[in-house]
Order: structure tokens, then sequence, then C-alpha cells
């Protein structure tokens, strides 16, 4: 990881009830993904912790890799702990990780490479869902706009600022909240 570029080419997946190493699912999921300096740190301190294990995030019970169940109920915990809806699945990280890289200017097409996804348009219409601060920047733009035109505009309402599901059911970790 000494150039920041994650490389995603294996998968662990249950098969038979046994956990194996596969290639991903689909071949847009191989792929180099650049990540911050930052995940590289965390990344470095975590593999520290357990230098004889080629294993990034081996279980502390078996020193292999994690079952889904057990990754799953990890994964609530953690949730309850900061005080978001359990009800939030592993995989709504995905979709808030989009939307958030798409609020905070990432393109669209670097996304899609990012998420291994075959298409930006897949990526717009299944991934990113609209958030009230793109809401509510749409609305600044637009309320610019009328202001040279017209030389004077109200100031925009407000959105609702409570987060709703999505229409495909997905959650989006409203991360202004949690603290």
């Amino acid at each position: 990881m000494q150039h920041r570029i994650l490389s995603v080419d294996k998968q662990v997946t249950r098969i038979d009830g046994v956990l194996t190493v596969t290639v991903p699912k689909t071949e847009n999921s191989v792929r180099k993904v650049a990540i911050p300096q930052q995940a590289v740190d965390l990344l470095t301190a975590e593999h520290e912790k357990h230098l004889d294990n080629p294993i990034m995030f081996p279980s502390p019970k078996t020193g292999t890799y994690w079952s889904p169940d057990a990754l799953g109920r990890v994964h609530k915990k953690l949730l309850k702990s900061a005080g978001i809806d359990i009800a939030v699945r592993f995989h709504d990280l995905r979709h808030t990780f989009a939307t958030m890289a798409m609020q905070s200017g990432v393109d669209v097409k670097t996304l899609s490479s990012m998420l291994g996804h075959y298409s930006a348009g897949f990526t717009l219409d299944t991934y990113t869902h609209v958030t009230n601060g793109m809401q509510q920047s749409a609305a600044d733009k637009v309320g610019g706009f009328m202001a040279e035109v017209t030389g004077t505009a109200p100031a925009p309402e407000p959105p609702d600022p409570e987060p709703t599901p999505t229409e495909s059911g997905c959650k989006i970790i409203p991360f202004e909240r949690v603290g």
C-alpha cells in the first residue's frame, strides 16, 4: 500500500458451509482503488497487531476469516453503540459511501469505478441518493441565479431534516447526527 492503492481481487464467500476465497462475482468487481492516507495509516496499524497473519482483519476466535454471521453481529453492535438504527444493513454502507462521495464532489465516473460498477448510470440510479445538503446546495445555486436575473431572491426553505429510507429501501447513515 505504499502508493495508496488497494487491490480488490478476492472475496470470501461461504460454499457448502465452508468459508472460501474466490474471485469477485463480476469482471468489474476486480479493481484497484485509491485510498486516502488516513486509511493507509489505519490499515498499517491494524496489520502491525498481527504481522504473522496475512489476513488484514482476522477473526479473534479463529485467526482466519470472519464468518458473515459474526460480521453481521459486530455490525449491529457498532450501529447500536453509535446510536444508529440497527436496521441499517452492512451493504447500506456502500450506499452511504456513494452518496457522501457525490455530495463531496467526487465525479460519478470515478465513483462508479471505485465501487466496481459497470456503468456510471447504474451508480447514479442505484447507489446515490439525494441528501438534504444536496437539495440545499441546489436551492442555493438556483437562488444565486435568480438573484443575478432579478436582483433579489427569497431565501430557499430548508428541506426536511429527518432522513427517510430511499425508494430502494436502503438507509443512508446521517453522519451529521453521529457523534
